[in-house]
């Protein structure tokens, strides 16, 4: 889907979660190249919207935070899941990333965790994929996925990107600012010699949350994903008021 699309139907899994206690976790694409701002990062005057414009990229804000990612030759996942101020948001990061790094082992990618000290990120009009902060997934200790995470009112969203091909070298040519390119990241074409479909990199995924976390794990029926009420959280993520907020 699009980018309001793919943002409104996380947020409206994370108000699922809120309600009913169940937790998803979803992978897909983006139907055109999207370039995704952190929640709290500083857009306005920084990105040459005619240039966007003229290379068919959109630009949508996220409900996460972190910083800028172009989502074009990735796959990307989100987990909607309830959560407690008690379990902490780390708890959950790390558990996802075992079924992340489980996945991408059957896959035959030898990705790792970075153990570089220090915090996360702040947010930035850097790529996301600049550089790894510590406990994010590497190859070869470059970056391979880029995960961010929200939570309110007792629910969470975690998403993030694994990268096939190396786009983010792009984002500085998209900035007002002059900037040096990012370094490479790692990506699935070079980890594996080849770049895999969709489908299997997310059956990979499905096969590590069934193994990891519940066998008997199905996905969600059309009826159920219709009951969600994708629209208006969809609308706020069309909002330019949003999208340009600071």
């Amino acid at each position: 889907m699009d980018g309001p699309s793919n943002m409104g139907l996380d947020h409206a899994l994370m108000s699922r979660a809120r309600l009913t206690g169940e937790a998803v976790f979803r992978v897909y694409e983006w139907a055109i190249p999207v370039l995704s701002l952190g929640r709290n990062q500083r857009a306005r005057d920084v990105y040459l919207t005619a240039e966007l414009a003229q290379r068919g990229i959109a630009v949508v804000r996220r409900p996460t935070g972190g910083r800028a990612l172009l989502h074009h030759r990735e796959i990307t996942y989100s987990v909607t899941a309830p959560s407690s101020v008690s379990e902490g948001l780390t708890t959950v990061y790390r558990r996802t990333n075992a079924l992340l790094l489980n996945a991408l082992d059957a896959l035959g990618v030898p990705a790792v965790l970075a153990h570089r000290a220090g915090r996360s990120l702040p947010p930035s009009a850097l790529p996301c994929f600049a550089e790894p902060a510590a406990g994010e997934i590497v190859v070869g200790g470059r970056k391979l996925v880029g995960s961010a995470q929200w939570r309110d009112d007792g629910a969470l969203l975690q998403h993030g990107s694994i990268l096939v091909d190396d786009d983010q070298a792009t984002i500085p040519e998209l900035m007002h600012e002059p900037a040096d390119a990012p370094p490479a990241p790692a990506t699935l074409r070079a980890a594996m010699g080849r770049a895999p479909a969709a489908e299997e990199v997310a059956s990979a995924l499905f096969s590590a949350v069934r193994r990891m976390e519940d066998p008997s794990a199905t996905g969600l029926t059309t009826v159920e994903i219709d009951r969600l009420d994708v629209a208006v959280f969809t609308d706020l993520y069309r909002n330019p008021a949003w999208t340009w907020r600071r």
